[in-house]
Formats: structure tokens, C-alpha cells, sequence
């Protein structure tokens, strides 16, 4: 019996130094170790022996089975830094590249680089930053721009009032704000006012909120000319060299003599046609593209800011707005204003 129990540690030692794999040495500890292993029943029929064979054959059965669970224990353990390291090999991380899949970076709306874009011209050309509350007063949005009462502006189908206030509401253009800066600062004035405004309308072309640019200068033996000259520097920084800027008689309470001002259509060259001899599309056959109006400050609306040393008869000056949104969907081809609200990303992200 002490043969077969040598034989058996024996064999068993160098089938474990030879196991493959993890699978394979589970297996061999099943079979060396487990309930119908030869060792155990060995172990098992030690009180059948004997009694002179009992305390050698139980001892050197008892050794073998504690050698050979530290040898089980040693080859696991090699066996699992082996398989660790290869799969490491296999499924190696590079810790420096980004997460997968790596998340979207954001940038800035087209509506607001469009504002900036304007902005940066106009400051370039002398002219400062002023921004106004988009809650207003009827004096400053109307009455102070000579809107007189029953004008239709002021009615409740264009105009979103404040209801417990009938005198508060949502500003329809930021030309209040011209008014505002001219109580605290007296001529010459070079301002603009960016910001969003609010009227009862909403198809492809107009937005119950949007996005408007307005200027005023204001000081002695300022011209329409000048007016002139300012679109002309404005449209061609923004649609680009060799643009031309017409004007169009027009009205505005707050302007007199008030014009609409066009700038040279960019895609057909102001010709009217593409190059097939078709019709141009965006100008529609035209060659001048709408942009905005304009004109000289009416008297009257100094009248209202005199005190602040506006005197009708010793400065004057003009004015000029236009719709964000309209310059963007004009530069970039966008046929409907409301794709700039709706927060698709497969249209934002057309333009980075």
C-alpha cells in the first residue's frame, strides 16, 4: 500500500507541473483529490487495515494529499499569472486615448456667431456694444420712437403684453435701448444693440422670438451719405468684397426720410441670373437682396432725449436694424428660420 500511495504522488506531482491550463488543473484536482479519487478511498479504508498497517499507511496518504494540494495550489497560481499576462497582451487599454465613444464637442450657435460676426464689424468701425432689458415700457418701445396712439404696432396682434401691466411688455425691437442710452449720454453717439425681441408671428420666415442688430449715430453734420457708407463697409464685411448697398425710399415712425436697404445678390453677382441663364433663386431674378431698414432719426424722437443735449436743430443722425436670423439664412442657404430653434443636432452641427 505504501508503494501504490509513492506511485500515486508521484504521478500525480508531475501530471500537475504538466497541466496546461487552469480547466485542465481543476480537472486534475477532481480526480486526485475528489470523493472517488484513488488517494480518498485509501484514506477511507484505513480502518479496514491492520492495526500495525494503520498509523503508516494514514500518515504517508495524509503527506501525500497535503503535497499534493500545495503543488495544486502553487501551479493555479502560476497558471492564472500566465493567463493574466497573455490576456493583457490580447486586450490592451491605451489609457490616453479618449472614452469610446468619444463624447461630442460643442460649439457655438449659428445665431450667436452670425450676432458676433456683426458685432466685430461694427466695432471696427467705431461703434460700442449697448444692451437693454427685453421687458420694456410702452414709452420706450413706442411712445418715445413717435409711435402715436391706434398705431398698429402697439395693438394686441402684434404685441405681447404684460396682462396685470397694460404699460409693460415684451419688446418688438431693440430700439428702446437707443432711447435709454441717449438719456445718459449726450452726443455724439455710436452704438449698437444686439438682442432678442418679441412679436405675434411665426411661419418659415418670421419667429415669435428672435434676433435683431440695430445702430444709431448720432452727432453734428452726420448725412444720409454716411448712412450710405456705413451699410456698404457692413454688407460687404459680411457677405463679402464687392458687395453694393442700395437704399429704398420707405417708412418708419422713428426715421425721416426712412429707406429699406438692400445688398447686391452673392450668388448670381447681382445679375439676376446663375450661370445656366436660369433665374436666380435667392434674389429671384432681382439681383439686390433685402436686409433691413434705415434712415435719418426723426426730430421728433430727439425731442423726447433734448434735455440730455439731443437738440433736433444742432445734431442729427441715423439709425439702421436688421434680423439676425435673416443675414445667417441668407449667408448659409437655410430655408426656414425655425430650424434654428428646434435643437436638431444633424442642423446645428452643419455649422461649426
Amino acid at each position: 500500500m505504501l508503494e501504490r500511495i509513492e506511485e500515486i504522488r508521484s504521478e500525480a506531482g508531475t501530471a500537475i507541473e504538466a497541466a496546461p491550463g487552469t480547466a485542465e488543473l481543476e480537472g486534475l484536482r477532481v480526480r486526485l483529490l475528489g470523493r472517488k479519487a484513488e488517494l480518498t478511498t485509501i484514506l477511507r479504508g484505513i480502518a479496514d487495515l491492520p492495526q500495525r498497517e494503520r498509523g503508516k499507511v494514514g500518515a504517508a496518504a495524509n503527506r501525500a494529499r497535503q503535497e499534493l494540494e500545495a503543488l495544486l495550489e502553487r501551479r493555479a497560481a502560476d497558471l492564472d499569472a500566465a493567463e493574466l499576462e497573455a490576456r493583457l497582451a490580447v486586450d490592451r487599454v491605451d489609457v490616453t486615448l479618449p472614452g469610446a465613444p468619444a463624447r461630442p464637442v460643442g460649439h457655438i450657435h449659428l445665431i450667436t456667431r452670425t450676432t458676433r460676426q456683426i458685432e466685430d464689424v461694427m466695432v471696427g468701425l467705431g461703434y460700442r456694444v449697448v444692451e437693454g432689458p427685453e421687458i420694456e415700457h410702452d414709452y420706450y418701445n413706442f411712445t418715445a420712437l413717435n409711435h402715436p396712439p391706434g398705431h398698429p404696432a402697439r395693438m394686441l396682434q402684434d404685441t405681447f403684453y404684460v396682462q396685470s401691466h397694460p404699460d409693460v411688455l415684451l419688446r418688438t425691437h431693440t430700439s428702446p435701448v437707443q432711447i435709454r442710452a441717449l438719456e445718459v449720454q449726450p452726443p455724439p453717439i455710436f452704438m449698437i444693440v444686439p438682442g432678442k425681441v418679441y412679436r405675434r408671428d411665426s411661419d418659415a420666415t418670421h419667429s415669435p422670438m428672435f434676433h435683431q442688430v440695430e445702430g444709431l449715430a448720432i452727432g453734428e453734420g452726420i448725412t444720409m451719405a454716411d448712412l450710405q457708407g456705413t451699410l456698404s463697409e457692413m454688407l460687404q464685411a459680411i457677405f463679402g468684397e464687392g458687395r453694393e448697398a442700395r437704399m429704398r425710399p420707405h417708412f418708419f415712425p422713428f426715421t425721416e426720410p426712412s429707406v429699406e436697404f438692400d445688398v447686391s445678390c452673392f450668388q448670381c453677382e447681382g445679375s439676376g441670373a446663375l450661370g445656366d441663364g436660369s433665374r436666380c433663386n435667392l434674389c429671384k431674378g432681382i439681383g439686390w437682396i433685402e436686409v433691413g431698414g434705415a434712415g435719418m432719426v426723426d426730430p421728433t424722437v430727439l425731442g423726447f432725449v433734448e434735455s440730455s443735449g439731443y437738440d433736433p436743430e444742432r445734431v442729427q443722425g441715423f439709425a439702421f436694424g436688421m434680423g439676425v436670423e435673416r443675414i445667417a439664412m441668407l449667408r448659409h442657404g437655410v430655408p426656414d428660420l425655425r430650424r434654428f430653434f428646434d435643437n436638431d443636432v444633424r442642423v446645428l452641427g452643419q455649422f461649426r
